[in-house]
């Protein structure tokens, strides 16, 4: 039988949005336990955080080094399988590399690093470490996304012409948006992109997961539209892709009024598809010779890549936690299986995908900053 595997967070501390959905996505497949962390960089905030989880309080310690060396003193069958990183992106590198090294599993947020520099050589720590990496970008968890890259794969749309992903999201339309917005657009924490790091990243890796293509080149205007703000707020970008194929994405967090209007559509010479994270149990295939295709996650039709990361059956609406879900199902599936001595399947985001982010914004940003027309990558 599967034990269940012993996870610490770095992060995700009281308020922090994106460091519950990890904790409840972790849990939601019943094989992952929260046993350890450092919640913030607060000692008695983090403390209580800890306490309100039912950590041990033990193991709530004041710093990712301690809690490095914290673990390692403790029994093997006890200490964590995996840290999930949920800080900040100034942070991403440092305390991943050194879990790496300490010979832990590392799960982290996006994007990698602050530089490409930074993810090349986390890169390296991880094949010498010989520890498993994933990076959430957890839209490729979602079923119907499954689905698009399996028709994809077979062929369906032919050869792929055209890419246009729209992001937007209206959250940082006012000078003050909450705690949450802070760190975003300080370059200090943030790194060298604001929008284009958050949510920009996102439709890069998609694009490359649905499609399989490289961007190769791209033409960027990224802007800041409040006042005093160091960091793009929004940014709209042209690509070349080594396929010959074009694209597009749009994204922007000061679309005053949207909420989380992720869409991606794809062209190819014999059909098109578009996905909606917005309602996302719903894939769009069309034609010019046939009437249009919808998908639903749990119908019969759809795939087995998508059905096994299904968790309900039709009609039972599945979204943004549950696709969460299933990248920690895939990452605790890769080391149960290392754990067994069995071949893993690593079906989730890692280095290359942070590796090829990073690339990506230090192209766009140098290319919005400069005068050249297209900035190779």
């Amino acid at each position: 039988m599967k034990r269940k595997l012993r996870m610490g967070m770095v992060g995700g501390g009281q308020g922090a949005f994106i460091g519950d959905v990890h904790r409840r996505a972790a849990r939601l497949n019943g094989d992952i336990e929260l046993v350890a962390g450092v919640f913030g960089t607060n000692v008695e905030k983090s403390r209580q955080c800890g306490a309100e989880l039912f950590v041990d309080p033990a193991r709530v310690y004041p710093n990712y080094e301690a809690m490095i060396a914290g673990e390692l003193a403790l029994p093997a069958d006890k200490r964590i399988d995996f840290v999930s990183v949920v800080t900040p992106n100034l942070m991403h590198y440092p305390i991943s590399n050194a879990f790496l090294k300490a010979g832990f599993h590392v799960l982290c947020e996006k994007p990698i690093a602050m530089s490409a520099a930074d993810a090349e050589a986390l890169g390296k720590t991880q094949q010498a470490s010989g520890k498993f990496f994933a990076l959430m970008h957890n839209y490729t968890g979602y079923p119907m996304i499954k689905q698009a890259k399996k028709l994809i794969a077979d062929g369906v749309l032919g050869e792929l012409r055209k890419i246009n992903v729209e992001y937007s999201l209206g959250w940082l339309a006012a000078p003050n948006a909450g705690k949450q917005a802070v760190w975003r657009v300080d370059p200090k924490q943030a790194g060298i992109s604001g929008c284009m790091a958050d949510i920009g990243t996102h439709a890069e890796q998609l694009i490359h997961y649905l499609s399989g293509l490289r961007i190769t080149a791209v033409s960027a205007d990224l802007a800041s539209f409040i006042p005093g703000r160091e960091l793009d707020d929004d940014g709209s970008v042209l690509l070349r892709f080594n396929s010959g194929a074009r694209g597009v994405i749009f994204a922007s967090e000061v679309s005053t009024g949207e909420e989380n209007n992720f869409i991606i559509k794809i062209y190819g010479s014999k059909a098109a598809l578009e996905w909606h994270q917005q309602s996302p149990e719903d894939l769009i295939i069309r034609s010019n010779d046939a009437p249009m295709l919808v998908y639903r996650r749990g119908w019969p039709g759809t795939g087995e890549e998508a059905q096994k990361v299904s968790h309900l059956p039709a009609g039972h609406p599945e979204g943004f936690l549950e696709a969460f879900a299933a990248i920690y199902r895939a990452f605790a599936d890769a080391i149960h299986a290392d754990l067994n001595g069995d071949q893993p399947v690593l079906d989730f985001p890692g280095i290359q995908d942070g590796i090829d982010e990073m690339r990506f914004l230090e192209a766009i940003v140098a290319n919005s900053a400069g005068d050249a027309k297209w900035t190779a990558l």
